[in-house]
């Protein structure tokens, strides 16, 4: 089964140190890595800060959009990565084995399978 696993945490509100951006990006490429080595990875993409980002809304037939993200937040999305997991055990002790679990969050969320006949469910 797939699993999304999103990473928010805040967004730095000056120029992060080189050094400390070495140091985390060792740590998600030993995690990347990792994920790979098990057959886990699917795929994974860092994003780019939320000022870049445009929210779209269609309402009425009418198009409108809005610069930056929908939800006004502390932690915003920073990046994911698409996981194949047997469970959603195995897929909760993966998404905390992500780097950014020590100093943000980590959704776990598991993917809908239309193909196989599966709906969302709640």
């Amino acid at each position: 089964m797939q699993y999304l696993v999103l990473i928010y945490s805040e967004e730095p509100t000056e120029a992060p140190d080189p050094a400390q951006i070495g140091a985390v990006m060792a740590e998600y490429n030993a995690y990347t890595d990792m994920l790979r080595d098990r057959g886990a990875l699917v795929s994974g993409e860092a994003l780019q800060p939320t000022a870049t980002a445009t929210t779209v809304r269609v309402r009425d037939g009418q198009t409108m959009t809005t610069d930056g993200p929908f939800a006004e937040t502390k932690e915003a999305l920073g990046g994911f990565y698409l996981i194949e997991a047997k469970d959603l055990d195995e897929a909760l002790a993966l998404g905390g084995a992500c780097p950014g679990a020590k100093w943000g969050s980590i959704e776990v969320r598991p993917i809908v399978d239309f193909a196989a006949g599966q709906l969302p469910t709640s």
